[in-house]
């Protein structure tokens, strides 16, 4: 299989995801030290300062898109569907997800559910580009 812009787009996408957990970490051992900060990493600690929070369920919600767009994007590489639309989409959705972390991140609603939208939008396009293919 050849790497695609989609598939790089793709794997962007999921280096990115994979680090989103850096800055409310850091934020959570600067403000209640490193030893309570490891004690319950599920939960928040009372001294987790509000964009901490936010990041955290932006990455959340960062790694359950991930699991409907990865999915779809692999399967349209292994079936050779790479057009026009599917090369602007990843790009799109790529955008869209950096885009809503740090917008929700930062606790722009109107801003986030835009970007939120926009990342949902690519990944139709990736699965109507796989259901055209098929048929």
């Amino acid at each position: 299989m050849q790497l695609t812009s989609e598939l790089a787009c793709l794997a962007t996408v999921a280096v990115a995801t994979a680090l989103m957990w850096v800055p409310y970490v850091l934020a959570r051992i600067a403000t209640n030290g490193p030893l309570r900060a490891m004690r319950d990493p599920a939960s928040f600690l009372p001294g987790d300062p509000s964009w901490a929070k936010r990041a955290k369920r932006a990455h959340a919600n960062a790694v359950e898109n991930l699991i409907v767009f990865a999915p779809l994007v692999l399967i349209a590489a292994a079936l050779g569907v790479s057009t026009a639309a599917t090369v602007v989409a990843a790009k799109i959705y790529l955008l869209a997800r950096l885009v809503h972390y740090v917008v929700y991140m930062a606790g722009v609603p109107v801003v986030r559910t835009l970007a939120f939208l926009t990342g949902f939008g690519a990944t139709i396009v990736f699965a109507m580009a796989i259901f055209e293919h098929a048929v």
